[in-house]
């Protein structure tokens, strides 16, 4: 019988079969305490018991191990001197303390009263060291009972760091695998799974115990193959199998299952071990690398090109179906023979001995052979086949290009077509408006100098505007074929769009004033004064569009409205509408309107003059401009043209520079100008003097570039008006040599003048140094504005 002194000066005895206990006070064993055992061991009976104690007490006091024995609320009531060594602590700084004090924050859920009583068996915890640190134990509990039915709890413990964190870097590693381990107790049914495991399938901890549970977290599709998976194992002694496991978010996860059988020695299987793996990063590599592959089988097998595949003899390994259709030979026919027989020997060698570092050896394929001797036109592509960063063969890729080669014959002869149309509109428009120049410009000379009765001025009227109405058809013809061609260059220009409306309306003033219709615009304040944009090109969609409004008005009004639609970046659009009251414009005829050579009356009987190409320069202009036009709803008669376009606000760049060299100031004082004329047709020659004369001008006439060049040699001139078109030396030649030989101070102004209006001439006048553009026919209007221009 052994005494172990506890707090509060009691004593318990202790049996030697550690069952029954009998306490005494503090008075029976007062008198033991001088036997040297710190830990409170006494012995109460014969000297052999006594010696026995001192035995247990030196086994106590060396052991490394803990003994701790607390009451049912966790307080110390004995702790063996070896938690000095363990922990730092003395006995006496612990006894009459929780155990729950030395825990771990994350331990403190350890149970305490009737709980702890219930808790007998084996609990692994940290405590912490005096120096601060946590250490692992593991405590092996055993309740002990008073015959006062006190019961008190004995726990054994040692320390288990060093396993514990070969545990730990164990789990770790299996987690930097992604791998989990479990165990299958098959007599009872009983499944362990370990830490890394429940993260992997986001379970939650316990809640899978037996076989049944676990398949119950499979899908429906993989638990009959694992069950079939799982009996085959337990004959055969080892688990591999693979499943699919869909995660709480709804994405799929694949995972491997490896398991050991083990037996009893009359081979019943009564445990499996094994391992689980996530393999989902593996899976969807392999699944890349199979889509890969069919993409590549798909791509060769569906490709509308022809394919073969070479070997570094030539000899053709696999062929697609398109070889097939253009070879005529089926692949088996095909695979093992030499690649010569569409090519010739001699280029299979080039390909073979070239090709991977000469791409242009592929041009050398441009025909394939067929097996009924009929020759196709390929376009061909040669790729060297890599594996594992050699060259062991080669991909033939052959298009079919027969019909493409058909239809470039056919571009190229509609191009020549087109070219021919637009030379031939360029001569039609020489040809025609020259002798227009001199029918209008006699007719304005007529006009402006002789004195005609009412008859004759009547006629001379009808005469001018025949003549105005042939050169507008002439240049609407001309315009569309310009646009069409994509020979359209809009100018950048700074101007005011209120002054653009107003001389829109002042064209067609005199006439709506003589069908009484009013004329107004309205333009948003918002506006800008200033914008940088082609004004000509938006006077001339102006044109046509008020134009139009007036010939189908008969009472009533012609608007323009201008609003700002966004302002950004430098950018103003604008919308824009053209409104009347006139005859308005049916239904099913608005999707003819921007239609070439569709005419706005044609619903109509035919009243008016023109080549229905308005609307459709009109469209076209405004789709250079960034913008676009369509026939709003209106209420009512009439209709209402709306179009938005984009402009340019004003930079610094875009402000005029208004200095003026002394050399024109000097010109511009000028009464009279020396002009020289550049001529070859008589009657324009007759027209532009007889104009220039009218106006105070010296007047020189020449026929050809050569005279001009003679002329300035020994005579200055304020002002050429120079002919495009002129025999020995055209026009553009003579302005380069004009700006080559005369020294910059006494070039003259150079005014192009010319019949052709079609091909960008006025950026080829420009181009070769003159300084303004004119077209034929002229008029003295025409004239007189472009010498104010320069000579004020």
């Amino acid at each position: 019988m052994y005494d172990i002194l506890l707090d509060g000066g009691r004593s318990m005895n202790i049996r030697e079969d550690g069952r029954q206990l009998i306490c005494a006070n503090e008075e029976e064993i007062s008198n033991q305490g001088e036997s040297g055992y710190s830990m409170g061991l006494l012995l109460k009976k014969s000297s052999s018991e006594f010696n026995r104690a001192q035995f247990y007490g030196q086994i106590l006091h060396h052991a490394r191990d803990i003994v701790y024995c607390c009451n049912e609320e966790g307080i110390c009531e004995y702790i063996s001197p070896s938690v000095e060594l363990a922990l730092g602590y003395t006995p006496e700084e612990l006894l009459g303390t929780p155990y729950m004090e030395l825990c771990h924050p994350d331990d403190r859920t350890l149970p305490t009263g009737r709980e702890l009583i219930r808790s007998e068996g084996i609990i692994e915890l940290r405590l912490k060291h005096k120096d601060g640190k946590y250490i692992w134990f593991e405590f092996n509990t055993t309740l002990l009972r008073e015959e006062s039915e006190q019961v008190l709890v004995l726990a054994i413990g040692r320390d288990i760091s060093k396993w514990k964190n070969e545990q730990a870097s164990l789990s770790e590693t299996m987690r930097t695998a992604l791998i989990g381990s479990w165990e299958w107790e098959i007599a009872n049914d009983r499944v362990v799974l370990f830490d890394y495991v429940y993260e992997m399938f986001n379970l939650k901890k316990g809640s899978v115990a037996t076989s049944s549970e676990l398949v119950a977290l499979m899908q429906d599709t993989e638990r009959e193959r694992f069950m079939e998976a799982v009996q085959q194992a337990l004959v055969q002694g080892k688990l591999d199998f693979e499943l699919q496991y869909k995660q709480d978010d709804g994405t799929i996860g694949y995972y491997c299952l490896k398991g050991i059988v083990f037996y009893d020695d009359y081979k019943n299987a009564i445990k499996m071990n094994g391992t689980v793996q996530d393999i989902t990063e593996r899976k969807n590599i392999d699944r890349k690398i199979q889509e890969t592959v069919e993409r590549y089988t798909s791509l060769k097998k569906y490709n509308h090109d022809a394919v073969f595949s070479l070997d570094l003899e030539g000899n053709i390994i696999n062929a697609n179906v398109m070889a097939e259709k253009m070879t005529g030979y089926t692949i088996g026919e095909m695979a093992g023979k030499s690649f010569s027989r569409f090519i010739g020997e001699k280029h299979v060698k080039r390909i073979l001995k070239d090709a991977i570092n000469d791409s242009s050896i592929e041009k050398l394929i441009d025909k394939l052979q067929s097996k009924q001797g009929g020759i196709v036109e390929v376009l061909t592509t040669i790729a060297p086949i890599m594996v594992n960063h050699e060259n062991v063969g080669f991909y033939i890729i052959a298009k079919d290009i027969t019909e493409q080669k058909r239809l470039l014959i056919a571009k190229e002869a509609a191009e020549s077509t087109n070219k021919a149309k637009s030379e031939f509109l360029a001569m039609m428009s020489h040809e025609i408006r020259t002798p227009m120049n001199g029918v209008i410009g006699m007719t304005d000379l007529l006009l402006e100098t002789t004195e005609l009765d009412n008859t004759q001025r009547e006629y001379l009227d009808i005469i001018r505007k025949s003549g105005d109405t042939l050169l507008n058809i002439i240049n609407d013809i001309l315009d569309f074929a310009k646009i069409e061609s994509g020979k359209t260059i809009l100018h950048q220009e700074l101007f005011d769009i209120r002054k653009c409306i107003s001389e829109t309306l002042d064209v067609f003033t005199p006439r709506a004033t003589e069908k009484g219709l009013e004329m107004e615009y309205d333009v948003h304040p918002g506006v800008p004064e200033e914008l940088v944009g082609d004004p000509d090109r938006l006077k001339q969609v102006f044109l046509n569009l008020v134009g139009n409004a007036v010939k189908f008005t008969f009472n009533g009004r012609v608007s323009i409205s201008v609003d700002v639609v966004e302002r950004q970046a430098g950018y103003v659009r604008l919308k824009i509408k053209v409104k009347d009251t006139g005859i308005g414009i049916p239904q099913d005829k608005i999707s003819q309107l921007f239609e070439p050579f569709s005419q706005l009356d044609h619903f109509m009987t035919r009243n008016y003059e023109g080549t229905g190409l308005g609307l459709a320069i009109t469209k076209r202009l405004i789709k250079l401009m960034d913008g676009d036009i369509r026939i709003e709803p209106t209420e009512g008669q009439g209709a209402t043209f709306a179009f938005h376009i984009a402009l340019q606000e004003p930079t610094k760049e875009h402000i005029p520079d208004n200095g003026v060299e002394g050399d024109s100031s000097d010109k511009a004082h000028a009464l009279a100008l020396k002009v020289l004329v550049a001529e070859d047709n008589e009657i324009n020659q007759i027209v532009l003097r007889k104009m220039l004369e009218r106006l105070g001008h010296q007047i020189t006439i020449v026929s050809n570039g050569i005279e001009v060049i003679q002329k300035i040699a020994y005579e200055a001139f304020d002002l050429i008006f120079m002919d495009v078109h002129m025999p020995e030396l055209n026009g553009l030649d003579t302005t380069r040599v004009i700006k080559e030989t005369v020294p910059p101070d006494k070039w003259p102004i150079i005014i192009a003048v010319t019949a052709n209006a079609l091909k960008g001439d006025r950026e080829n006048c420009l181009n070769a140094g003159m300084d303004d553009y004119i077209s034929k026919p002229i008029q003295s209007s025409t004239i007189a504005e472009i010498i104010a221009k320069y000579f004020g």
